[in-house]
């Protein structure tokens, strides 16, 4: 299997869903091993907390 190149990751290219979960990601103090070591760094645990907190995000989002 290939290795994944590297790419700098460009936040204005990401869609709505990708920047709320760097945002995520960032408030659970994730965010600087996710941009060294990419996602799969992470605990099923990590991602299972991130993952919901979006789905709370954008239920907020959808009621207000």
């Amino acid at each position: 299997m290939a290795a994944k190149k590297d790419k700098p990751i460009r936040l204005e290219e990401l869609t709505q869903e990708e920047k709320l979960k760097y945002e995520i990601a960032e408030e659970l103090g994730l965010l600087d091993r996710v941009m060294k070591d990419g996602w799969r760094s992470l605990s099923s645990k990590e991602t299972g907390r991130i993952g919901g907190m979006m789905t709370k995000k954008k239920k907020e989002r959808n009621n207000a």
